[in-house]
């Protein structure tokens, strides 16, 4: 073990860790600092959880430590792919610059431009942004990235996943040639191998665990359940939770609107529960995210946005309601529990729609989990439609219901209809018991119909008789529609001659005019 005095850090970085209760780095961070320190590259391979995050912020602040900021000039730039990843990192630099007089300002979205703008003028020395609003400070003209030193790029590999690639390679060019890079990822796709090619120069390339590897800390279980109706999802899950009584927990979702239902469905079951997504407002996701660190908010719904870099080290369970869509994301998923040397568990739920996402999760990461068998009866779990609903081809999918897209579609009405079937048989047998009662209609005697002209025409007729003879007006005469020809300016229109009535003039013909048969004139002969 490694011990923090051992990496070369300042007295005052020393204090600022020992103030945060560490003592031993891990070996990412034993492995990193010292390079970093040194001014070399570094290309930073660990899984998630093993202290990333220290490994390039102690040792920038010790660089960074003499010196002055300029005015929309910084001189350390952290990008981050998601805006809570990117406030941890502000969170850990401000915990661990506390000693110093060093400055920093988060740029994320979902956060006024006026309040970032005001800091960028004061200057800072440590910018820690998402890409997107990065970029669009520099269009508007309020940030230089030209006295950029260090660069970090952290969970670069999740930039890929988010379509970042492009807007990280525009960063790197904007940037200075001569600057030190710290790059981080938890594992290196094809992708991530050429960006660090390209920019970084001759990295020291640091990995402590095989990519995509899982924490041998966590005791990974299976949840098989046998049919892929949500309904019958969300009741594994619940017994699920119930079982394993969490202290604190994420469920992970693979869609947003899927975060919603379950966080829903939890809390109408009693469970402390809130969801997280990108399209919730950024002042809820700041205040649920606070209050599952505190403690107060017990089991955290999220989408792969909380997947990736966020340190909570209280979580003690994983529940994985969908499995991933990339089997990397379930290394990311499962790594938010079992940190900082802790113990966890994680329980992924598997039906029979997911044997391929399945299947591809256990090749990545070599090993089955164990499978546990929940005392579960789905019989009234599962959604059965009914007879017209098949007839109009609805039900043939796992049901929707009405958290995902609500009463205005008729959904939760033929819901309501479902859960009273005795209702709905009573009425049948009472409209089929009824009998019909005969109508009366009297007969009218039939007419042919004459075609729509010649009534018409007969219409016609008989207004033309009842109004009498009326002499015929010649009809006005029609204007003429030829124009004026525009006068030319400076030419005066030419008058015909009363014998030119017939002729028109087209051109010279054979006639010549006199001025042009003339002979030259002689020049007269110069003497020299």
């Amino acid at each position: 073990m490694t011990e923090f005095s051992d990496l070369g850090l300042s007295p005052t970085t020393l204090q600022a860790v020992a103030d945060t209760g560490y003592t031993t780095a891990t070996p990412i961070q034993a492995q990193a600092i010292p390079v970093a320190l040194a001014g070399q590259d570094v290309l930073g391979i660990a899984q998630t959880g093993t202290g990333k995050t220290a490994a390039f912020t102690l040792p920038l602040i010790d660089k960074l430590a003499s010196g002055r900021a300029k005015a929309r000039m910084p001189r350390a730039l952290v990008i981050a792919p998601t805006r809570e990843l990117a406030d941890q990192v502000a969170s850990s630099f401000e915990k661990y610059a506390k000693g110093t007089k060093l400055s920093w300002a988060l740029l994320i979205g979902g956060v006024s431009f006026g309040d970032q703008e005001k800091k960028l003028d004061r200057g800072v020395d440590v910018l820690i942004a998402t890409p997107g609003r990065l970029l669009d400070h520099f269009e508007r003209g309020k940030l230089l990235m030209t006295g950029v030193q260090f660069l970090v790029v952290d969970e670069a590999d999740r930039m890929l996943d988010m379509g970042f690639i492009p807007d990280i390679e525009r960063i790197f060019k904007l940037t200075p040639p001569k600057k030190q890079t710290l790059f981080f990822s938890a594992t290196m796709p094809p992708e991530i191998t050429r960006l660090t090619k390209q920019f970084l120069r001759d990295p020291v390339r640091i990995e402590v665990a095989k990519p995509a590897t899982t924490n041998a800390n966590i005791t990974q279980r299976l949840i098989k359940v046998p049919s892929s109706d949500p309904k019958a999802k969300r009741l594994a899950l619940r017994t699920v939770i119930e079982k394993a009584a969490p202290e604190t927990g994420i469920v992970f979702c693979n869609r947003k609107t899927e975060v919603d239902i379950v966080a829903k469905s939890l809390k109408v079951h009693g469970f402390d529960a809130a969801a997280i997504h990108g399209d919730l407002d950024q002042s809820q996701r700041m205040k649920t995210l606070a209050d599952f660190r505190s403690g107060a908010l017990k089991i955290l719904v999220a989408s792969d946005v909380a997947a990736r870099g966020l340190d909570i080290p209280a979580v003690s369970h994983v529940f994985n309601y969908d499995v991933p869509h990339h089997a990397d994301d379930y290394v990311h998923r499962i790594g938010r529990t079992g940190r900082a040397g802790r113990t966890g568990e994680a329980y992924m739920l598997v039906t029979p729609a997911d044997d391929k996402g399945f299947d591809k999760v256990i090749k990545l990461i070599g090993q089955t989990p164990e499978e546990e068998v929940l005392d579960v009866d789905y019989t009234n779990a599962v959604t059965v439609p009914r007879e017209g609903d098949r007839r109009r081809g609805r039900g043939e999918r796992p049901g929707r219901e009405r958290g995902e897209r609500g009463e205005r579609s008729g959904r939760g009405r033929r819901e309501r209809a479902e859960a009273a079937p005795e209702a709905e048989v009573v009425e049948t047998a009472a409209v089929e018991a009824a009998p019909e009662a005969p109508v009366e209609r009297a007969e009218r005697p039939e007419r042919e119909r004459k075609p729509r002209r010649e009534r018409s025409r007969d219409r016609a007729a008989v207004q033309t008789a009842e109004a009498g003879p009326v002499e015929e007006a010649a009809p006005p005469p029609r204007p003429s529609r030829e124009r004026p020809p525009m006068p030319v300016r400076g030419v005066q229109p030419v008058r015909a001659r009363e014998d030119d009535d017939d002729r028109r003039v087209v051109g010279f013909g054979n006639d010549i005019p006199a001025f042009l048969l003339r002979a030259p004139p002689k020049l007269a002969k110069v003497e020299d």
